[in-house]
């Protein structure tokens, strides 16, 4: 899937969350599981599913963004455990996205459109199981400034959403 078409989603995906229901009638919450919620969409190229979460804690503190971690899944095209994130502004080129959790560090490759994705599944699919077994991770980037900001995202109800999410998409 090309860079363009992920990044147009992942901003349509992003927009229409932050819609009323009533408005994104092709988008359905299927569940909210403790601090993870898993939404299904239907595109020309098939069924979406994926798994949400926003911060529950950021730094710094007085720059309130709109931030969320997914988790996707696009059987038609043969996608499964996409993992992408925002920070809620346009990632800086020079700097790395990392996610932490625990002594487990995972780059984010691609940063475009104020998104950011992992290239390798292998990867991926191991920050899966890491936050299958963990409380929380960390997503820190830097915005066109260099200024750093770090997302702390729960991980209560991860594997529930991820599972739900994987299930609605099967």
């Amino acid at each position: 899937m090309s860079i363009i078409k992920k990044t147009l989603f992942l901003s349509i995906i992003f927009l229409i969350t932050s819609l009323s229901q009533t408005v994104a009638s092709d988008l359905k919450k299927v569940g909210k599981f403790k601090d993870w919620e898993v939404m299904v969409m239907t595109e020309n190229s098939g069924k979406v599913c994926f798994a949400q979460s926003t911060p529950v804690l950021q730094a710094p503190k007085k720059n309130k963004r709109d931030a969320r971690l997914f988790v996707t899944f696009r059987p038609n095209e043969k996608i499964s455990n996409e993992i992408s994130t925002t920070a809620g502004y346009e990632f800086n080129k020079d700097n790395s996205v990392l996610a932490t959790s625990g002594n487990n560090k995972f780059k984010f490759d691609i940063k475009q459109q104020g998104f950011a994705w992992m290239t390798s599944n292998k990867k991926e699919k191991i920050m899966v199981k890491i936050m299958k077994k963990g409380s929380r991770i960390m997503v820190a980037g830097y915005n066109q400034k260099g200024s750093q900001t770090i997302d702390h995202y729960s991980l209560l109800g991860f594997t529930k959403a991820y599972n739900t999410a994987k299930k609605a998409c099967s």
